[in-house]
This record gives structure tokens, sequence and C-alpha cells, in this order.
């Protein structure tokens, strides 16, 4: 696989993945994580687009489904991926393009790279994913600065970490791996909520991995809760200020009580869920930041003023105790 055009590692983060999207232009999408494959993780989060499973690579685990032929596959988008390091937005594209709601616009960038690469295999719109430099740019902006360059041949023997979607399409589950020739179809929806079919194939593949591997992460593409609590605050307060106490049919109208408490509790949850976007845009700013200059400068303070050896001293002196116990 080439690593041309130095496409960066991106963190597995919700609040990463929700801003790379905001990024890509797209509207109406967030990125949630999810903690356990039970049913109650996921039922505050409907409408669920898409899942993103990321776990530790292993080229010879034996694919369950079946790998679809793109040919014959026109009303699926999937892209094959052609470039390292790129799978978080490979899965992540992969999964925006077969989202089909009301209250989705993928904005201008994906709509015109869907139209562009509408006509090509897998292959080629890998390709076309790999030299799309707006598609890069955002992608690299949510690099974390290094301080330190490392040798990266020292790297090679660890392990290595892949990112897949898993959307419905036309009521069946779909696996969209880049590292794979085509979307896998896991068979057909059972009952109304995909989720429920979606959710044993995940586990099944936690499954296969030895007991003391730990390294998974699932997130789950989302509608926008701010958006969507904004239209129900909306509608609730529409509601409570055309509240006729003459109305008719009393018994089947709701409760002015009941209507207050729900708006209340509309309310809340926004101010939640401003208050967790505001952390969550703190915390990109400091990924994205650059320290080695502020680094460099205090320890340039700290030796003008005599206070670094002292200070390097007593460092050592803290961690002897530590090293005493591990050679115990």
């Amino acid at each position: 696989m080439s690593s041309a055009g130095e496409w960066c590692l991106i963190e597995s983060d919700p609040g990463v993945f929700s801003a790379l999207i905001k990024d890509f232009g797209v509207l109406g999408i967030q990125v949630e994580e999810i903690c356990s494959l039970d049913s109650d993780s996921f039922k505050d989060l409907k409408p669920v687009h898409g899942l993103i499973f990321l776990f530790k690579y292993d080229q010879d685990m034996k694919t369950e489904g079946t790998i679809l032929d793109q040919t014959t596959q026109s009303d699926i988008f999937f892209a094959k991926q052609v470039i390292s390091n790129a799978c978080a937005t490979q899965a992540i594209i992969n999964i925006l393009l077969n989202t089909k709601h009301k209250d989705v616009v993928l904005g201008s960038t994906l709509e015109d790279f869907r139209n562009f690469t509408q006509c090509f295999d897998a292959s080629m719109r890998g390709l076309a994913l790999s030299n799309s430099k707006v598609i890069q740019q955002v992608h690299n902006s949510f690099s974390r600065q290094q301080v330190f360059e490392y040798d990266e041949k020292a790297t090679k023997s660890e392990d290595s970490y892949h990112f897949v979607g898993y959307v419905q399409v036309n009521g069946r589950v779909l696996e969209l791996d880049g590292l794979k020739s085509g979307p896998v179809d896991h068979g057909p929806v059972e009952g109304d909520d995909w989720i429920e079919t979606v959710r044993p194939i995940i586990q099944r593949r936690i499954q296969r991995y030895t007991s003391d591997e730990i390294h998974f992460n699932l997130m789950a593409v989302v509608g926008d809760k701010k958006m969507m609590l904004e239209k129900k605050i909306e509608k609730l307060t529409t509601l409570i200020d055309g509240y006729n106490d003459a109305m008719e049919e009393e018994e089947q109208r709701v409760p002015l009580a009941i209507l207050m408490e729900s708006l209340e509790q509309c309310k809340c949850l926004l101010n939640d869920e401003t208050q967790k976007r505001q952390r969550n845009q703190v915390e990109n700013i400091r990924r994205k930041h650059n320290y080695l200059p502020f680094i460099i400068e205090m320890i340039r303070i700290l030796a003008a003023e005599e206070k670094l050896l002292p200070l390097i001293e007593h460092a050592k002196e803290k961690v002897k105790p530590q090293k005493l116990a591990q050679n115990l």
C-alpha cells in the first residue's frame, strides 16, 4: 500500500471525528462513542447512520459474510484504501456517502466527490480519494504535533490498527472495509432496527481475539443532537404558547405540565450538548497546537536562572524508589 501524499494518523475520538465531518462541510451528523454493545447504549442515539469500528488488524483472520462484486452494486458507494494512514477518513466517507436522511446535507466537497467518482470502480474511487487535496487537507489538519522526530523503522513491529464502517443499505447490513475488494454483506436486517442485527456481528468479531485483547473502539455516526433538540424545543414552545384549556377532545391532549417538563428536559440536554462541544473544541485545539517553542523557551529560562539542573537531579531522586521496586 502506498504512503504517498503523507496522510497522518488520526486519533480515535468522537470529538475529532465530529469536527472532521463538519470540516468536510457535512451538516446534520455527529459522532458518539459507544462503551458497550448493549441495546441501552444505542437507545438515545437514534437515528444511527453508521458505526465506525477500530480493531487490531490481522490479515490472517477470516472474513465473515460475503464480499460483493462492486460492478453489480451501483447503489452502494465503496472506495478501496490505496494509501496508508487514511482508513479513518476512508471509513467516514464510505459511511457518509451511503447515508440517505432528510436532515443530512453532505455539502459541496463530498457531493462533488461522489458525482465525480460515480462511474468509477472501488480501486479508482480509492485513488481519487487519495488525490483529493481538499479531503487530504482536512484529514491532516487533525494530526498531532510531534515534539520530537522518531525513527519509523523502529516501529515496524508494533501492532497495526484499522477502521471499518458498518451501514444499512437496501435492508442489508454491510461492512465497508477499505482493505477488502468490495463491501461485505452480512445479510438482511432482522426487525425494524438494523443495530440489533449488527451488534452480534461486531460482538463475534471481538470474541475471535484472545481474552487479553482490549484494544477496540466503537463509535456511532448519528444525527446532530443539537439540531434535533433545537427543533424539539421549538415545537414544544409552539405547543405551549398555543395551549388552550377550552380545546375539544381534552382527554386526547397532552397535559400542559408534561409539555413544560419535556421542554425543561430538552433545554438541559441542549445545555449539556453545548458544553460537550465546547470541551471537544478545546481538546481539538490542544491536539493541533505545537508546544515545542514553549517547551524550548521554558527550558532556556530555567537554565538561565540556574534552576534546570536542580530540577533534573530532583526528578532522578524521585524515580529511584520506583526503579528499585521494579528490580525486586
